[in-house]
């Protein structure tokens, strides 16, 4: 099982049990965590999932496509190098990954 812990703004930490091919949006989605909004459903049409990847244990993380890239410069809270979508975080068995949503998404 992998696990996803999301850090909020003001610090305060959840960590949530994730299936493995679920995306790390979609596991957030699913257990009501806070600080992501996903108004297109993950279609990675919108970036309203903007997280801050803190760091990745136990498997990899997909690589950013151009479309990802491309959609991460019109985020609510200007990107940073640790940038991603949530929807595009697609998890495998056994990874633990720690992101960070930003103040907001719109």
């Amino acid at each position: 099982m992998a696990s996803v812990t999301y850090t909020n703004p003001e610090g305060q930490q959840r960590t949530v049990e994730a299936a493995a091919g679920d995306s790390v949006m979609e596991t957030a989605m699913r257990n009501g965590v806070d600080g992501i909004v996903a108004e297109c459903g993950g279609s990675l049409s919108c970036a309203t999932c903007h997280v801050f990847v803190d760091s990745v244990e136990g498997g990899e993380l997909p690589g950013m496509s151009e479309m990802e890239d491309e959609m991460l410069w019109g985020t609510a809270v200007d990107r940073e190098d640790d940038s991603r979508l949530s929807c595009q975080l697609v998890l495998q068995e056994d990874t633990d990954v720690h992101v960070r949503t930003p103040e907001t998404q719109v």
